[in-house]
């Protein structure tokens, strides 16, 4: 691994500001935040945030019409970063009320798809939506307190990530979300393989310090092996790494050719987090300086196809492009290339989606958005 700096927020208490950097002023930065939440959320047209009576609210993936674990917990990471505990309330009693597992191999998980009126689309559980939850507890806890369950914020991250590790010891039939043997996170609990986007070392660091005691150490090994998968699963010329991937870093062919797809575009936006709170490896912001000089040097501005991780491209255009521009700007974050400052600047000038596919590009734009301006804090 890397030489160890800790000279990330987590040690220092002091976030990177790249819009600052880009020559925004704090006011301006502030707009564009208060801004870009408010369209998500509240604005008519745009908004993918709905409320279910008084005390629910779901995240609609607008291209699928319903609500994924994926955007549940991102919606309530994004209230708690912008201190909406209405909001974060809401999304949880929806997801504990509709999404959570009570009985069977999948007790303690949620189920990944529900429908709006809350009826289950499946069973299993998708790992990235667990792991969003847990710090998003995590962190609500720590910034206004603790409630009446389901509201005791902590004992409910604590309980997710025991099942997450323990679940072949809790339930019959049961599948833990990390694999034992090499501290991966899988890409389904039954699944033999990984997606590298669900790699969040910089996550696994602070579950170290807050998971259960027994399960602390185990949470510090997969936020080491997680960095080391990356280094692994990213291609030395492009940078881009896969949609799904074996444990050994290899693309896998899953439910479709694409292999940088969707999924994989988050993976530049983690790694730029990595660097802001903890930069434990170097290295990965390698990664970075290879895929903005390839989609700098190989593309024109949001117009991007499916790719192989070698950069063929497999004529198809990209689903989510504004979801690329966006998080290959937040990879700036631990970015040292000639095209850094380009990124961020590319992003500034790109709107937030609109239409029928803005959910997945719009969650991945505000995340970039409070990452660059030093925003996106450790509660």
């Amino acid at each position: 691994m890397g030489e160890y700096m800790k000279d990330g927020a987590f040690y220092t208490g002091s976030y990177p500001n790249l819009l600052a950097e880009a020559g925004l002023s704090e006011q301006e930065i502030n707009r564009r935040i208060e801004e870009a939440f408010h369209t998500m959320f509240f604005d008519e047209q745009e908004k993918f945030y709905f409320e279910m009576g008084q005390d629910k609210g779901y995240m609609m993936d607008t291209g699928n019409f319903d609500a994924r674990t994926e955007g549940m917990s991102y919606g309530m990471m994004m209230a708690v970063q912008m201190d909406r505990k209405d909001i974060f309330d809401k999304l949880w009693l929806f997801s504990k009320t509709y999404m959570y597992q009570s009985s069977g191999k999948y007790e303690g998980y949620f189920a990944w798809s529900v429908a709006t009126d809350g009826k289950k689309n499946a069973e299993g559980p998708a790992p990235d939506g667990e792991e969003y939850y847990a710090l998003a507890l995590f962190f609500a806890s720590h910034r206004w307190g603790e409630g009446e369950a389901p509201f005791d914020y902590e004992a409910q991250a604590r309980n997710i990530l025991k099942h997450c590790i323990h679940q072949h010891e809790l339930t019959e039939e049961g599948n833990p979300m990390w694999e034992p043997e090499n501290h991966y996170i899988k890409f389904v609990p039954e699944s033999p393989f990984s997606d590298p986007s669900y790699h969040l070392p910089h996550f696994y660091e602070l579950f170290a310090e807050w998971a259960e005691e027994e399960d602390r150490e185990f949470f510090k090994e997969a936020a080491k092996e997680s960095r080391r998968y990356l280094l692994l699963a990213c291609h030395p010329q492009t940078g881009m790494a896969p949609e799904y991937a074996e444990f050994d870093g290899t693309p896998k062919r899953l439910f479709h050719d694409g292999q940088f797809y969707s999924d994989a575009y988050r993976v530049a936006m983690n790694i730029g987090l990595e660097k802001a709170w903890f930069n434990k490896e170097e290295a990965l912001g390698e990664i970075i300086d290879r895929l903005q000089a390839f989609f700098s040097e190989n593309t024109k501005l949001g117009e991007y196809d499916n790719y192989l991780i070698d950069g063929t491209s497999l004529g198809q255009p990209a689903l989510h492009p504004v979801a690329i521009i966006a998080t290959n700007a937040a990879g700036s974050l631990a970015a040292k290339g000639k095209y850094r400052m380009d990124w961020v600047r590319n992003f500034l000038n790109t709107p937030l989606r609109k239409g029928e596919r803005r959910y997945y590009d719009n969650c991945l734009y505000f995340f970039s958005l409070l990452m660059l301006a030093g925003r996106y804090r450790i509660y």
